[in-house]
């Protein structure tokens, strides 16, 4: 596992060393969950800041975009993160009940079966979350104690020590504009204004600091919306 490029630009401007590093903490941790939970596929490590929810690493594109999901419409991580909850979610089941649906099918849709969110405490103080992400439903059934163990402490103090403001993580994921990467922008934000029931404006900044807490670009986020709200075609009549 190794962070995405554009978190390893918002780790280059944090200048942290020693133990703190960021980026080897989360190396460390992918390989202490993989020897855990060898369907561990992908991992974030979400910092808590000024009331939200940022991913300050993640595994793979894949996972940011789990993450940008859930900080649009909601998720386990996001509500493990804000109210010291651990939550270990099966994909099936979200999808059965309705909870965070724009979750449950991105999810589905990038072969994620099961997730585990940890609450990260340093000091007493609540300051993110852990965000796990596996292949098969059950992958990490009675293992919620020693992952805890394992990547609780060091996560804590990266975390903690991180001076990451959402100001630098919203640069350090500008990319350059493109035509065909805006059109995808431009219909997303419809998608979202249409079923959230907001105006435009408010469906853009949504997709925008989305996008930029999870660590991914803008397209990237649209395009997880696009694919996930936009209505089937009706069937041709016969």
């Amino acid at each position: 596992m190794k962070p995405i490029p554009e978190t390893q630009q918002a780790l280059a401007k944090l200048g942290n060393g020693g133990d703190t590093d960021v980026e080897r903490v989360l190396l460390r941790m992918g390989r202490k969950a993989k020897r855990i939970v060898p369907e561990c596929v992908g991992l974030s490590l979400a910092l808590l800041q000024d009331g939200i929810t940022l991913t300050l690493v993640a595994s793979s594109d894949e996972v940011a975009v789990l993450d940008a999901i859930q900080y649009l419409d909601g998720g386990p991580c996001v509500q493990a993160a804000h109210e010291n909850q651990t939550l270990d979610v099966n994909a099936d089941d979200l999808l059965s009940e309705d909870r965070w649906m724009m979750y449950a099918q991105a999810s589905a849709a990038h072969g994620i079966a099961s997730s585990l969110s940890l609450p990260l405490l340093h000091d007493g103080r609540m300051v993110g979350s852990i965000n796990l992400y596996a292949s098969t439903p059950d992958a990490f059934e009675g293992h919620h104690d020693a992952l805890a163990e394992e990547l609780g402490s060091s996560a804590a103090s990266a975390v903690a020590n991180a001076d990451l403001s959402f100001a630098t993580r919203m640069e350090a994921v500008e990319a350059p504009r493109r035509i065909a990467d805006q059109d995808d922008v431009h219909i997303a934000v419809g998608i979202l204004s249409a079923n959230q029931g907001v105006d435009i404006g408010t469906a853009r900044e949504r997709l925008r600091q989305a996008a930029a807490r999870a660590g991914i670009t803008e397209h990237q986020a649209a395009r997880a919306v696009r694919g996930l709200l936009t209505p089937e075609p009706d069937a041709p009549p016969a």
